[in-house]
């Protein structure tokens, strides 16, 4: 991004813990840290990927920017106000700015609501409209994502998955949005539906000047739509670059790692470049290794250092973060 970009959200020093209670007074005896500390920018426009492991927090980072979790600490600052700061009315009227695409298509939809009343939904807790007005939007936005108008008055139960993850991305544009998290929302499908989907996120950002952040696992489907890529583990960001230059030259041994698994089209590349195999499993964000979160599967992890101290989330190139001791 240029260094003149706007930055429509900024993310300080995030912390989501969620308490363990035990015994009968129902003491509170640890915390699982889902996001331990993230800081990040996105700016109007672009598409920022976050990508990780499942159960790195990527999700719960989402969720406790839209304030759908009480964040246990940090700032969250969206077109210059702090969300943690904001009460009643205040919340109320910036909800209408940011919206969420979740991951499951099938559970995301409440099967007891027609699509009209499903998509019409966020126009009626926010009084953008009323009556016929709400009707003509829902049909203009099932039209904007693909699907028949006519399909208003069908129930979630009679359309696939990728017609409900449309319906899905139609509620969340119902208030004209300016920044959307995208939750995975294209896990859940098949593949030639998940292009689908993207093709069409892509479209409605051209058309909108929409922001995403886009969780994901796929890093071929992230390299594809982001502009910038996060790379998450165990609750905390080790690398956030520019796409092609992440792609290209990864910095931080997760990330290697990592991209080491994509697979190539190239039968011939892909049996020639080096395989970086992680040993052991992740660690309990109940109780995260002391010093670097990475240092007990990391290949160059070096005893006295990487396990002493917690390394900084610096920039080492223009535009290229990276925390990790080794990388200078």
């Amino acid at each position: 991004m240029s260094s003149n970009a706007e930055i429509l959200l900024k993310v300080e020093d995030l912390k989501m813990h969620f308490p363990i209670y035990r015994g009968v007074f129902q003491r509170q005896v640890g915390a699982v840290r889902a996001v331990d500390g993230v800081s990040f920018d996105v700016y109007r426009g672009e598409t920022l990927g976050l990508v990780g492991e499942s159960g790195c927090g990527k999700s719960t980072t989402g969720r406790a920017i839209l304030q759908l979790y009480k964040p246990t600490a940090g700032q969250v600052h969206f077109e210059g106000a702090d969300l943690l700061k904001l009460r009643g009315e205040e919340m109320r009227h910036m909800r209408r700015k940011m919206q969420m695409i979740f991951q499951d298509p099938y559970a995301s939809l409440n099967p007891r609501m027609t699509v009209e009343q499903i998509v019409g939904e966020p126009l009626v807790v926010h009084e953008a409209m009323t009556g016929k007005e709400i009707q003509d939007r829902v049909k203009e936005l099932l039209e904007l994502v693909g699907l028949n108008p006519s399909f208003a008055s069908r129930y979630p139960h009679e359309f696939s998955g990728g017609q409900r993850q449309r319906i899905g991305v139609a509620r969340a544009l119902a208030l004209q949005p300016s920044f959307i998290i995208c939750d995975e929302p294209i896990s859940a499908l098949d593949v030639s539906i998940q292009a689908q989907v993207v093709n069409l996120l892509e479209e409605l950002q051209e058309k909108f000047n929409l922001t995403y952040l886009f969780i994901a696992h796929d890093l071929s489907m992230v390299r594809h739509i982001s502009q910038r890529v996060a790379v998450m583990y165990l609750g905390v960001i080790v690398e956030l670059a520019d796409r092609d230059e992440l792609y290209h030259s990864p910095l931080h041994p997760y990330t290697q790692a990592l991209l080491s698994a994509v697979p190539l089209p190239d039968p011939v590349m892909d049996l020639q470049r080096k395989r970086i195999i992680l040993e052991g499993d992740v660690p309990s964000p109940v109780n995260p290794p002391s010093g670097c979160r990475f240092r007990t599967r990391c290949p160059i992890a070096e005893t006295g250092l990487c396990d002493t101290s917690q390394p900084k989330f610096r920039e080492v190139k223009p535009g290229h973060f990276v925390a990790c001791h080794k990388v200078s």
